[in-house]
């Protein structure tokens, strides 16, 4: 595999020109980039031009990583050439978050073929239901299929996202794209890093994504409580307290979710993803630490299998919750999860709206407020 990173920023153009000569069938090209750039996609479309061939993916962001520095209003570009393994692109259309369980089938179905590999997927990050998509997904793929992505952000604002659909960006769109072959490597870690606080609670009330009460009691009464004087700022200053959920039943495997709305009127609170009746709940705060410490968990656990010497390529997509929280040090949890990587790692990323990836192995999970990061390599 040929690898190459490089940005791009309105006030310096292109952190590389001219462009590396990697064009080709087995070429991908991943796009990070801020929300604006759906109003001007000048720089995408100059990508195309000069890589006429090769299979693009991307979405915008609530900051853009590249290597161990995070930045806004830039693109972050990774170019990987394949010596040995075919790729395949797919998307969808997702106009409301009551298709997104058949837009992931979709997708699944397209891309499937006896030698796939794994999937990047990459979502629209406010018209969809990100646990649907991820059961869409499962329910047309085997367990060893690597499925591994994120929700497209939109800062703090929850305005409008958009995901790269050739060389356009697109509001209500999903994209993914297909690896095949026993050559690539992908390797996948995912950590989150807060703390418990607070009753662990009952959803005795929720339809899909929507909470409406914990124990009986309003959920966004419950929230505001927690929050103080914050809660003026709902449904940004959530992200300072994601819930965390378990089966009633399953101590072992606990998924975050964070909130994307709330409803003053029914007093209930949209999550990117769902939140089962008879579920358990708890409220979680941050600890700066931790959370730094988890991005180092994610990178470790990506290793198994290290593949040496090759070129690797890791794709870091964290929470925008996380970067709120964590302000000035977020850089600390890049450069965490890059120092726990293999030596001469090339990192590109952006911070989410909701993060796929499996929780330990077999099918992917939705998370929330977590750092996940993925790698790839090839023999």
């Amino acid at each position: 595999m040929n690898l190459e990173t490089l940005t791009y920023s309105r006030q310096n153009g292109w952190s590389i020109q001219p462009f590396p000569q990697l064009d080709s069938e087995r070429t991908l090209i991943i796009v990070f980039g801020a929300s604006e750039f759906c109003d001007d996609a000048e720089p995408i479309r100059e990508l195309k031009r000069a890589f006429p061939l090769s299979h693009f993916t991307g979405c915008s962001t609530s900051g853009e990583i590249f290597q161990d520095q995070v930045a806004d209003s830039t693109l972050s570009v990774a170019i990987a050439r394949f010596e040995h393994t075919d790729l395949a692109t797919a998307s969808s259309s997702v106009s409301s978050a009551g298709v997104s369980f058949e837009a992931g089938a979709e997708l699944a179905t397209k891309l499937t073929r006896e030698d796939l590999k794994a999937i990047l997927v990459l979502s629209d990050g406010l018209n969809v239901n990100g646990s649907d998509l991820v059961r869409g997904l499962n329910s047309c793929l085997p367990e060893s299929v690597v499925v591994t992505g994120g929700l497209a952000g939109d800062g703090d604002r929850f305005k409008r996202t958009w995901v790269l659909d050739g060389d356009a960006p697109e509001v209500g769109r999903i994209s993914a794209v297909g690896l095949y072959g026993n050559n690539v490597q992908v390797g996948h870690g995912s950590k989150g890093g807060w703390d418990i606080f607070g009753p662990e609670r009952t959803v005795t009330r929720s339809v899909d994504n929507v909470l409406y009460e914990l124990d009986g009691k309003p959920a966004l009464q419950i929230y505001k409580e927690y929050l103080g004087d914050r809660a003026d700022g709902l449904p940004a200053t959530a992200l300072l307290f994601p819930l965390a959920l378990r089966a009633p039943d399953d101590d072992a495997k606990e998924l975050v979710r964070t909130v994307l709305a709330v409803d003053e009127a029914t007093q209930s609170m949209t999550f990117a993803g769902n939140v089962v009746e008879g579920h358990k709940a708890q409220l979680m705060r941050a600890n700066f630490e931790r959370l730094i410490e988890g991005a180092s968990e994610a990178a470790r656990r990506t290793r198994k299998g290290d593949a040496g010497s090759a070129e690797t390529l890791a794709i870091a997509i964290s929470c925008v919750g996380r970067r709120l929280i964590l302000g000035e040090r977020a850089e600390e949890e890049i450069e965490a999860s890059l120092e726990g990587l293999p030596a001469g790692t090339r990192q590109i990323g952006f911070y989410s709206y909701g993060e796929i990836s499996p929780y330990a192995s077999g099918h992917c999970d939705l998370h929330n407020q977590t750092m996940t990061l993925t790698t790839i390599t090839e023999d």
